[in-house]
């Protein structure tokens, strides 16, 4: 079969009506194809989880369009709680006729939909090449029909894309009756399936203000001390969810102060669970609702209805030294965020290629992480960031103190972040020449 290279792709994925990472991704990846000359369509859900999830996922805070300048064509058609809309997704794609379709895989709770949908797609375009962008196999919150409806979903796929040997490791481990070859150039095996082993470029979509005066910004956010603004911030930034560690970094914020009193902390991001109105009675059943399903299919240690990180701030004393905006941060605003910071936390417990970690090497900002999953690879110490030991705040500490202390080579940090764009993972995932066998011995 011979790949085009020029081809009409269908990336499907959330379009930028809604929040989060894998909306900025599937914005990010249907720029960059169409930048190569493609024609790019993005199908986008209308609804992305089953309704009684207590919690909004629409943007309804940005003003800008991310694919504002593109001529991608979005479609708005899938809705999880519809099978009918699956059926017209389906027919719609298909009515494309496309080389390609890329579906963003990052929760197992939608391999129902995207199964049925991949699967469908598959038949009736038997010479299209259906691609998975694989964010997460084993998801944050491990839950009983995980395992099966991420084997429905993941096996539709002819090629995959993972960013990082931490995903192809555990998708080996999870499905191993899958037999695969790594592609590290772009080419695809035509007798087993193929993993493009790729990095997670930057997010470019977030542009650098180049008239951006860092004291004076502080100073507007109440980074300051004795009336001048702060000499060092560092930044949590996003969803506010327990597996990303807040609780760690003020825990561990709060012992660095004691001999870096010159440093300041900005929280900047949403608790995941506090999108609604919770004094609403229709929330009150979807809560009801959603909480009987969890404790039905997601073990207790995962759970986190009462994780409330914030709470610490009073509790360890460090109202005039932590800043916190807990509110969903829109595209235009995003900018601001970082370029006030010195350097990014990801204290994480675990973790798969990180979104806020592509966003700081976009602004070029050190990323200070725990040596968990895709981290412990990805960041390395003094180059790109500095790394702590898990679940150990004094270590946690440490590493910020010693940032504070060496920093890093800006020079050497600039060439490291140039390397992950948008260009080069586009033109890998297109594809391009004739499907090479490879020998299997």
């Amino acid at each position: 079969m011979y790949l085009r290279d020029v081809k009409r792709i269908v990336v499907f994925g959330p379009g930028p009506r809604f929040k989060g990472g894998i909306a900025q991704f599937s914005i990010s990846l249907c720029k960059a194809l169409e930048a190569l000359g493609h024609e790019v369509f993005l199908v986008s859900w209308t609804q992305q989880y089953p309704s009684v999830i207590p919690r909004d996922f629409l943007d309804r805070s940005s003003k800008v369009n991310l694919l504002e300048g593109s001529h991608t064509q979005v479609k708005y058609i899938t809705n999880y709680n519809n099978p009918f809309s699956w059926i017209k997704t389906v027919d719609y794609i298909a009515s494309l006729n496309p080389d390609q379709v890329i579906f963003q895989w990052a929760i197992a709770i939608q391999g129902l939909p995207i199964g049925f949908i991949a699967g469908r797609v598959k038949s009736k375009l038997p010479k299209s090449e259906i691609i998975f962008d694989v964010h997460n196999v084993v998801q944050k919150e491990s839950g009983a029909l995980d395992k099966r409806l991420t084997r429905y979903a993941l096996r539709m796929a002819d090629t995959y894309i993972m960013h990082g040997r931490i995903t192809i490791e555990e998708f080996r481990q999870f499905m191993p009756e899958i037999q695969f070859e790594i592609s590290r150039n772009g080419e695809r095996f035509s007798n087993r399936k193929t993993i493009l082993s790729l990095f997670h470029p930057n997010y470019d979509i977030f542009k650098v203000n180049s008239g951006f005066n860092v004291d004076q910004e502080r100073i507007n956010l109440g980074l300051q001390q004795n009336n001048e603004a702060a000499k060092v911030v560092f930044l949590f930034f996003g969803f506010i969810r327990k597996y990303k560690g807040l609780h760690y970094a003020l825990e561990a914020f709060s012992r660095l102060r004691k001999s870096n009193p010159e440093a300041m902390l900005l929280v900047a991001g949403e608790s995941f669970w506090d999108t609604v109105d919770k004094t609403k009675w229709t929330n009150k059943i979807k809560s009801f609702i959603f909480g009987l399903l969890k404790s039905i299919f997601i073990s207790n240690k995962d759970q986190e209805k009462n994780y409330r990180p914030l709470d610490l701030i009073e509790q360890l004393g460090l109202q005039n030294s932590v800043v916190v905006v807990n509110r969903f941060i829109p595209n235009e605003e995003v900018a601001r965020f970082f370029q006030v910071s010195d350097a990014v936390l990801n204290f994480y417990e675990y973790a798969t290629p990180s979104g806020v970690e592509s966003i700081a090497y976009q602004f070029e900002k050190p990323v200070l992480a725990t040596k968990v999953g895709h981290f412990e690879h990805a960041i390395q110490h003094g180059l790109n960031g500095y790394l702590a030991e898990a679940a150990d705040v004094n270590s946690m500490a440490a590493t910020m103190r010693l940032f504070i202390e060496k920093g890093i080579d800006k020079a050497a940090f600039k060439s490291y972040c140039a390397q992950y764009n948008w260009e080069s993972y586009a033109t890998q995932v297109a594809g391009r020449g004739e499907l090479k066998a490879q020998t299997i011995d």
